[in-house]
């Protein structure tokens, strides 16, 4: 298996293991859905999960690779604005609990980065197999 293909895999692995916690552990989800959304908070929670499973079966399959990883790169973008919903609502808890949630907002840019990476290599993947 080549490192292009490794980093693919790990992706899908990570984008699916984030997916599955909107339907496994809702709550945390809800309560960083902006509030000007229309609807349910929890309809939101589901919706993005879905996305996500979606965009990490993509990025697991060589054929869909490319447009899944560019998909996951826009999905990271997209959820920047409830990590930073997440980080203004919680600056007033413990110390260690705002260092994680601060914490993610900057790890936001090298996921972006990871998912053009395995879409830029997606097709060295597709060739090599």
């Amino acid at each position: 298996m080549s490192d292009s293909s490794r980093a693919a895999r790990r992706l899908a692995a990570f984008i699916a293991g984030a997916g599955a916690t909107h339907f496994l552990a809702p709550w945390p989800y809800d309560a960083i859905v902006p509030s000007r959304l229309p609807g349910k908070a929890r309809t939101w929670t589901y919706l993005s999960g879905a996305a996500e499973l979606a965009v990490a079966a993509a990025v697991a399959h060589p054929k869909t690779r490319r447009k899944g990883a560019l998909a996951a790169a826009a999905l990271f973008a997209a959820v920047f604005p409830a990590n930073v919903k997440m980080a203004r609502d919680w600056r007033h808890r413990a110390l260690p609990l705002r260092a994680v949630v601060y914490g993610r907002l900057p790890v936001q840019a090298p996921l972006i980065a990871w998912a053009l990476l395995v879409a830029r290599n997606a097709d060295k993947g597709v060739s090599e197999r």
